[in-house]
C-alpha cells in the first residue's frame, strides 16, 4: 500500500511566496478609494496597513522572499504533513486517490497562522505597537493573538457576535496569547453601538466586524489593522500550502487532478491551489480547482461580480469581486469563517475567467462527510474545511461511477476541536 503520510524535511519547506498576479492573463481590477471612486494610492492605504504589506499588495512580482525571522516561526509547524485517505477511500469503494493537506497542526489549529505570523512581523518591524482585526470563527483571531504575542504587539479582536457565543474555547485560546477579544457588535465602536441599537439581536457578521476593527485602528495613532482574508498579501502568504503539496505530491509521482478548498473569503482555496493553476496558466497541467461555500452564504455561486465595499459601514476600499451585497448578514450557520459577503479579488477574477469552478453545499451534508471523514481518518474537521471534505467525497463518488482513478487533493485547513457544539447540534438534528 502506498505510504499514507508523506513528510518533507524542515530544509524542504518554501523560503519564498508565489504571487500570482505575476501570471494573470490581465491584471485585476484596482481597489477603489471609498471617498472618490477612483483607484487608491498606496499612501491612502498607509493609516491602516503597514508600507511593506502595502507593496506586496500592489507587487506583481512572482517571488517574495520569506524573511528569516518568519520563517524560524514557521518551523515549528511546517512542513505541514500530507496525508494519503486510504481508510476514506476504502470505506468509499472509490478508484480515486484521496490526499489530504493537513493544516491543523499549526499552533492556532489552522492555516491562518501562515499570513498572522508575516503580517504582526511587518507591523512589527514599522513600530506598529497594537492590532486590531475581525474574526469569523476564530480561527483567524486566534491566529493573530498568537502571532502578536511573539512580536510583543497588543491584539484587539472583534468576533462576530454567533460565534463568539457559539465557541467560547476559541476566545479563551485568544485570551490565552494576550488577545483582548469582544463580541461584534460591540459598545466599543462608534458603528458597533449603532447596529446594537438598531439590531440588538443581530447575530454580527464579518462586514459589521470588519468595520468596527478599521473604526478602531483609524481612531489610535500607534494601531493598524489586519485582515485574515481577501486581500492579495494574504493570498500570498498561504501559498506555502501548496509549494508544500507539490514537492510532497513527486515523492509519490502524482499530480492532481482536482484541487479543492473551502472559500469563504479565499485564504485557504488559495494557499491549496495558487501553485496549480500557476501550472494551469502556463500550460503545463490541467487540475481541476473547486472553491466549496455554505448554500447560506453562497457569494461565488449566486453572487454579483462587481465593485463592492469590504465592511458594512462603507469605510474600507472597493474591491472587485463577488458579493451579495456589504449589507448581507448570513444566517448563524456553524461554519463562521464561510459567512463574509465577498471574496477575494484573485479568487474572483480566476472564477470569472473559468480557472475555478464553485459549488455550494448545505449543512447537514456537510456535517454527514466531516463525520464519515472522523471516523476513517481520525481527525475532527472544521466545519469549514468540512466543506471540501463533502466536495471530495462527492467527486470521489463521480469516479466510482466513471471508473476513472482521479487523484484529488483538498485543504484540511483546520480542526474542529473547539466546534463540537456544532457537532452536537448535529447530531441532536438541530442545525440551521
Amino acid at each position: 500500500m502506498e505510504q499514507t503520510k508523506i513528510t518533507l524535511d524542515e530544509n524542504e519547506m518554501p523560503k519564498h511566496w508565489y504571487n500570482v498576479l505575476s501570471d494573470l492573463s490581465s491584471p485585476i481590477d484596482p481597489p477603489l478609494d471609498p471617498r472618490t471612486w477612483e483607484p487608491i494610492s498606496p499612501a491612502a492605504l498607509e493609516p491602516i496597513f503597514p508600507k511593506a504589506l502595502i507593496r506586496q499588495e500592489m507587487s506583481d512580482e512572482r517571488y517574495i522572499d520569506i524573511p528569516e525571522e518568519i520563517l524560524d516561526i514557521y518551523r515549528l509547524w511546517r512542513p505541514s504533513p500530507l496525508y494519503r485517505a486510504h481508510r476514506l477511500e476504502k470505506l468509499l469503494k472509490t478508484p480515486a486517490k484521496i490526499y489530504y493537506k493537513y493544516e491543523g497542526v499549526s499552533p492556532a489549529g489552522s492555516h491562518k497562522t501562515n499570513t498572522s505570523i508575516a503580517q504582526a512581523y511587518y507591523n512589527m518591524k514599522e513600530g506598529t505597537e497594537r492590532i486590531t482585526t475581525e474574526t469569523g470563527a476564530g480561527q483567524w483571531g486566534s491566529a493573530l493573538s498568537l502571532a502578536c504575542n511573539y512580536f510583543d504587539l497588543e491584539c484587539k479582536v472583534y468576533m462576530v457576535r454567533s460565534s463568539f457565543y457559539q465557541k467560547p474555547y476559541r476566545k479563551s485560546m485568544m485570551t490565552v496569547w494576550g488577545g483582548n477579544v469582544v463580541p461584534s457588535p460591540s459598545p466599543d465602536t462608534e458603528f458597533g453601538r449603532k447596529i446594537l441599537e438598531e439590531q440588538p439581536d443581530t447575530p454580527g457578521s464579518l462586514g459589521i466586524a470588519i468595520s468596527e476593527a478599521v473604526e478602531d485602528a483609524v481612531a489610535h495613532d500607534n494601531t493598524k489593522y489586519s485582515l485574515g482574508s481577501v486581500l492579495n498579501h494574504v493570498m500570498l502568504h498561504q501559498t506555502v500550502i501548496g509549494a508544500e503539496c507539490k514537492k510532497q505530491l513527486e515523492k509519490v509521482e502524482t499530480y492532481p487532478d482536482i484541487v479543492i478548498g473551502c472559500c469563504g473569503g479565499g485564504s485557504n482555496l488559495a494557499g491549496i491551489s495558487l501553485e496549480f493553476i500557476k501550472d494551469r496558466i502556463k500550460g503545463k497541467n490541467n487540475a481541476r480547482v473547486i472553491a466549496v461555500e455554505p448554500s447560506a452564504c453562497p457569494t461565488l455561486t449566486k453572487g454579483e461580480y462587481r465593485y463592492d465595499f469590504g465592511d458594512s459601514a462603507e469605510m474600507t476600499p472597493l474591491l472587485k469581486m463577488y458579493t451579495l451585497g456589504h449589507k448581507h448578514v448570513p444566517p448563524a450557520i456553524h461554519a463562521g469563517g464561510l459567512r463574509y459577503h465577498g471574496d477575494s479579488p484573485i479568487i474572483s477574477k480566476l472564477c470569472a475567467e473559468g480557472l475555478i469552478e464553485a459549488v455550494s453545499y448545505d449543512q447537514y451534508p456537510v456535517f454527514d462527510a466531516a463525520v464519515q471523514f472522523a471516523r476513517t481518518e481520525a481527525i475532527i474537521p472544521a466545519p469549514e474545511s468540512a466543506h471540501a471534505i463533502r466536495c471530495a467525497i462527492d467527486e470521489a463518488l463521480k469516479c466510482n461511477q466513471t471508473g476513472e482513478e482521479k487523484t484529488i487533493l483538498f485543504n484540511l485547513s483546520g480542526h474542529g476541536h473547539f466546534d463540537m457544539s456544532s457537532y452536537d447540534m448535529y447530531f441532536n438534528k438541530e442545525l440551521v
